[in-house]
């Protein structure tokens, strides 16, 4: 998807998961940019739950705290807990990562703590709340697999942590040499990557050589972390934007650009 613009700051792959890549496109094509769309996941609910996963929700009441990891954490964690609880128990205090996905849980009563400009597991586990947790229940929303470092650290403060896994990601099924086919006749300049799980994939579904083909391409990353990932396997253009949204992958594209006169 492109639009034509009175100036043309370049060619965008937008990599979020199908359905969450408009608004992002939207906002690139107005600051200028040819922006395309080409999802790095895909999300697929987790059906049939076992039995220990159904527990959790049963004692949902029993929490303390509730996490949700991802705005995907939301959409697919609020579908199974709806199941259970058609009114929600007051006890538990809830947590997003990030604003959106707090935005998400609103959309259900809830007013969810978040770490601000942190969205990351780091930026939750600074938030004091989370800080003195001993002996108290936390149940943290997420999809299959995924970082431990939330479960763990939370864990080693002495809390008892379950994890409700209620979505599956998994690689987009691409023919071999499609990706970098479409990156070709895109003519793409920048790429922006929301996750690691993203960028692993982004490697996944390109060859050695294509990877070095395309080193030269930007990569806008949410985190130091993945942008470490990135140049490990041999991206060596690499920004961080302060997070994954929207607003703030935007904001560090157009910064790279003023600040190295592109």
């Amino acid at each position: 998807m492109a639009a034509e613009q009175s100036a043309d700051h370049g060619s965008v792959l937008v990599t979020r998961p199908a359905g969450q890549g408009a608004a992002l496109c939207a906002a690139l094509q107005a600051a200028g940019f040819r922006a395309h769309n080409q999802p790095l996941l895909e999300l697929q609910a987790l059906t049939g739950l076992a039995p220990s996963q159904r527990q959790l929700l049963l004692d949902l009441d029993l929490y303390q705290h509730v996490i949700f990891i991802s705005g995907n954490a939301v959409r697919f964690g609020m579908a199974c807990i709806e199941d259970y609880w058609p009114q929600l128990p007051a006890g538990p205090a809830w947590y997003a990562i990030g604003d959106s996905t707090a935005t998400l849980l609103r959309d259900f009563g809830i007013d969810a703590t978040t770490p601000g400009s942190a969205m990351t597991s780091e930026g939750l586990l600074a938030l004091p709340r989370l800080a003195a947790v001993r002996d108290q229940r936390v149940l943290i929303v997420k999809g299959e697999g995924g970082r431990a470092a939330l479960c763990e650290e939370l864990a080693r403060r002495g809390a008892r942590v379950d994890e409700l896994a209620c979505y599956r990601r998994h690689c987009p099924d691409l023919s071999p040499g499609e990706l970098a086919a479409r990156l070709r006749e895109w003519a793409i300049d920048y790429i922006m990557i929301s996750s690691g799980e993203g960028l692993a994939n982004l490697q996944a579904l390109l060859t050695t050589a294509e990877t070095t083909k395309f080193r030269h391409v930007g990569l806008i990353v949410p985190s130091q972390r993945v942008a470490r990932m990135a140049r490990e396997v041999g991206f060596d253009r690499v920004v961080t934007a302060e997070n994954a949204s929207d607003v703030a992958m935007l904001h560090a594209l157009q910064e790279w650009k003023t600040g190295s006169g592109e």
